[in-house]
Formats: C-alpha cells, structure tokens, sequence
C-alpha cells in the first residue's frame, strides 16, 4: 500500500477524498524517528518541516500546498519529484492583490491613523499625501483626493495562474494591461521579462506575481525605481528577494514611489527594519494567499495530482523532476 505522509497540522477531516488505497502517514512537527514514505504533503510552513525531512525514508514525490517550493530541493535532493498546488492560490492572492491595490489608492492607512485618532478634519490630509507622491498640482475640489484604479495603466510581471486571476478580476476595472513573462507570446500579448525596462516608464500601477528564482532575484532594484513615474504603484505578491529591499527603501523614503507588500527580504522582517518606518507604503505579512478555503483547495490539488501519480500518468505541477 502507498504510504502518504502529511503534516499533523493538516485536518485528517480534509483527507477524507484521498485515495482508499493509500495509508495516510501522520507526522509531527517533533518527529524523532524514521519513518517509510513514498509521498510527502509537507506543512505549508517550511520551518515546520525541520525536524522532518531527515526522518524521511523511501520517499519518492513531495506535493507541496503551496504555490512556492523554494525550500524543498534543498531538503528532499534531486531524486524526489517535488509538485507544486498550482491554483489553490489564484483567488485569494488576486483578491489580495487587487484589495491592496485599491488601500493604496483610496488612503485606507492613512484613514486608519485617522479613525484611531478621531479627528474628522484629518481627512484633508489625504490631499497633500496625494499631491506630495503624485506630483499634481492642479487646484482640486472636493479637496479629498481619493484615486480611481479605472483606467490606470497596470504592468503585470509574471502571467502565470494567479496572473491570470489578476487579469480576470482586474476586468471591471478597465484598465490598460500589460503582461510581462519570462518568454514572450502572443493570444494574448505578453512580452519578455527582457523589455521590463522599456515598459516600466509606461505604467501607473507595477504588479508582481513571478517565482524566486535565480534569474527573478533583484529583478526590480534602483534602476528600475528610477524609471518607475512619480507617484507610480509597486505591488508585490511574489516573493521578498524580486525586489532589492535596500534600493526599495530609498525609493519610498525619497518620495518618488509608493508600495504595497505581502511579502518582504528578510522575512519575517525584524523588528527596527527600516521598511517598517518607511512612507507611502503598506505591508502585509505574507498572508496574501490565506482564506478558510486555502487548505481545501490545496489538499485537493494533492489528492488529484496523488490519483495521476497512483495511475501512472504524467503529474500536471511538477516544478522539479527527479534525476
């Protein structure tokens, strides 16, 4: 019988459509014996695995429930096929993405300090923030300045699934899309990661969803900062390591870019980091991708990319194939 190891943080009520066939393998976070598996479903949470993957014996695939794998070939080596839940993700970062989006540009922090401190005339401080980071000068009245994301000009880098969710929910919205990947293709139009500078001046509002990888890391740095337009819009849903912390807080601190963030580098970000003190900018911390939902439809991915793997058919998600 295949034996299917998984995380004791995993509800065994959320197993109940997996494969008659496999024995479910529980494993603790402090595991301190060997144990004969020939699949994986490691905690969504790498630290967690630590005490773990040493104690693995036999195994042959791991199915992550994330979208993100970075820490597992290190860990399991190139002779286990590592799978990621590709989809199980779209629509609670695309919502994420498109929430965050739509704070930045109605003030949300700012009305937040105002509700906490209780002064209704504070309001008008969403003018000056919105004339100071957006270089407009015009004399406006109602002289609250909240942005419509309609219409505004939207860089999307990385068109993967969940790029597309942002693309469908960004539908409403009108706004004038471009996609970015690493290759470029047309039906519909994406161009190549390597024309990123060529169309960063262009955009309004900057969204990134690709994987850390090698060739990713540091792919928006000062250069970049300084060719984004006043006031312009940085997202990130991605990874911490695409963006070069360092050159992101002298962007914010000078005034030029606003930002908001799901994820960071380092992360967790430490106490009396100076992201933290930094201006026109909203973090979360890393929970883009967490709904009651999450786990559901993670295990279910598992499960029917398990029945391919049980059947011998090719798996759908395979992000490392073993050698």
């Amino acid at each position: 019988m295949l034996r299917v190891g998984y995380s004791t943080n995993i509800a065994p009520e959320l197993l109940k459509d997996f494969p008659a066939e496999v024995e479910l393998i529980a494993l603790p976070r402090d595991l301190d014996h060997d144990v004969e598996i020939e699949v994986w479903l490691p905690d969504p949470y790498p630290t967690r695995n630590t005490n773990i993957y040493p104690r693995l014996r036999g195994l042959k695939l791991v199915l992550s429930l994330m979208a993100g794998t970075e820490w597992i070939p290190a860990a399991v080596g190139p002779r286990v096929t590592i799978c990621n839940a590709r989809g199980a993700h779209n629509i609670s970062t695309a919502e994420w993405t498109v929430s965050a989006t739509l704070a930045m540009l109605k003030h949300f922090p700012l009305f937040l300090d105002v509700q906490k401190s209780g002064e209704w005339k504070r309001r008008f401080e969403a003018t000056q923030e919105y004339e100071k980071i957006s270089g407009d000068e015009r004399q406006h009245y109602p002289p609250v300045m909240l942005e419509e994301l309609t219409g505004k000009r939207v860089l999307l880098v990385g068109y993967g699934s969940i790029g597309k969710e942002i693309e469908r929910m960004l539908e409403p919205f009108r706004v004038e899309l471009t996609r970015v990947a690493r290759t470029a293709r047309e039906n519909p139009k994406v161009y190549s990661v390597s024309k990123l500078d060529e169309l960063i001046p262009q955009a309004q509002v900057i969204v990134l969803i690709l994987p850390s990888t090698a060739e990713s890391r540091g792919l928006i740095g000062a250069r970049q900062f300084a060719l984004m337009e006043q006031g312009a819009l940085l997202v990130n849903a991605a990874r911490g390591p695409v963006v070069d912390t360092d050159a992101l807080v002298a962007a914010l601190n000078s005034g030029r870019i606003r930002a908001a963030l799901d994820v960071t580098d380092p992360e967790p970000l430490p106490d009396g980091h100076p992201l933290w003190k930094c201006p026109n900018l909203l973090i979360t911390p890393h929970v883009g991708g967490s709904s009651p939902e999450f786990a559901r439809r993670a295990l279910k991915v598992a499960e029917l990319e398990l029945r391919r793997y049980m059947a011998g058919e090719p798996l759908l998600n395979v992000v490392q194939a073993a050698v």
